[in-house]
């Protein structure tokens, strides 16, 4: 009988010294594993659902010849237009060719500045751009009036448009922003 008290005795002294760990471990993974379903589901319960959204069966669509009409502020100029100060600005499409107003430039990360009724000067270059754009009188030191021309630029790139013309200059990285 001593022998199996003495066995049973360090079965548990195992038991307690390894075993736990491996108890505890697994709890607080348990605990773990539980708090975040908790905040995703607090996440998904907080999202608020329009009642009146009812999505899109393709059986609903009569015809493939209709037009998909995107929302306003998923709107962008294509191809993408530059114009002097007769051309009006707005968003284009290929019926309706206006000068864009919304660019961006994708190697600066700045939107386009447009000057109408200016070009800009030949001695005009990056580092006066990056050091003074946007603000027009800080930049108005190398742009020249002249009627019916518009001048664009960012803080990288600059252009003198006197007709409207598509935007194909590689060097240019300018894209519509939405509208």
């Amino acid at each position: 009988m001593v022998m199996a008290d003495d066995l049973d005795d360090l079965l548990d002294e195992v038991e307690t010294k390894y075993c736990s760990r491996d108890k505890q471990k697994n709890k607080q993974l348990n605990k773990n594993r539980k708090s975040t379903e908790d905040d995703l589901d607090d996440i998904l319960n907080d999202i608020t659902v329009d009642p009146d959204f009812k999505p899109i069966k393709s059986s609903d669509v009569k015809s493939s010849n209709q037009t998909v009409i995107r929302p306003e502020s998923a709107r962008r100029c294509f191809p993408l237009y530059l114009g002097g100060s007769a051309s009006s600005l707005g968003m284009a499409n290929s019926l309706t060719p206006r000068s864009c107003d919304q660019m961006r430039c994708t190697s600066c990360d700045f939107k386009v500045a447009i000057f109408d009724s200016f070009e800009w000067d030949a001695s005009t270059d990056y580092l006066f751009l990056r050091n003074n754009c946007p603000d027009f009188q800080r930049l108005k030191s190398k742009l020249r009036s002249k009627r019916g021309c518009r001048a664009y630029c960012c803080q990288c790139c600059h252009r003198s448009v006197s007709t409207l013309e598509k935007l194909t200059d590689s060097a240019l990285k300018w894209v519509c922003g939405k509208h």
